[in-house]
């Protein structure tokens, strides 16, 4: 039954995906971070995302729908452009009273979305992302 270009792999069950409401946390981040992205080479870019809906004679029915993507960045006073993180409606605070990073320029921009990335992988910002679960569900 198996042919000899099967056999050349090594067959190992299927990871459970994580329940790890931090990590869940994390991936929503990131996927945001990547919207941001997005949102910087397109300004007309929406994000969809699946709803199931029902019909008027109750039939349930996947739909897609859009979202508007808002911007993270904003001008500053001094010419340059400030960051936030959001999650949710809620800026996230790096340090008391400083929810926004210093980017510089717009050219800048892009990599700076890409090394927070880096840091929300590597787990840097879970302190921030346990902190915005203060009113929602409860991050151990």
């Amino acid at each position: 039954m198996s042919s000899p270009i099967l056999k050349s792999f090594t067959f190992v069950p299927q990871p459970k995906p994580s329940s790890d409401p931090l990590i869940i946390k994390r991936e929503r981040m990131i996927s945001r971070l990547e919207d941001q992205k997005k949102l910087l080479a397109d300004p007309n870019f929406v994000r969809t995302v699946k709803r199931w809906e029902r019909k008027e004679g109750g039939e349930k029915v996947l739909v897609e729908k859009p979202l508007r993507t808002s911007k993270w960045w904003q001008s500053d006073s001094n010419g340059g452009y400030v960051m936030t993180l959001k999650v949710g409606s809620k800026r996230v605070e790096f340090e008391k009273g400083k929810a926004a990073i210093a980017v510089g320029s717009m050219e800048k921009l892009p990599s700076v979305i890409d090394t927070l990335v880096k840091a929300v992988r590597a787990g840097e910002l879970d302190e921030q992302l346990k902190q915005s679960a203060k009113f929602g569900r409860v991050v151990p």
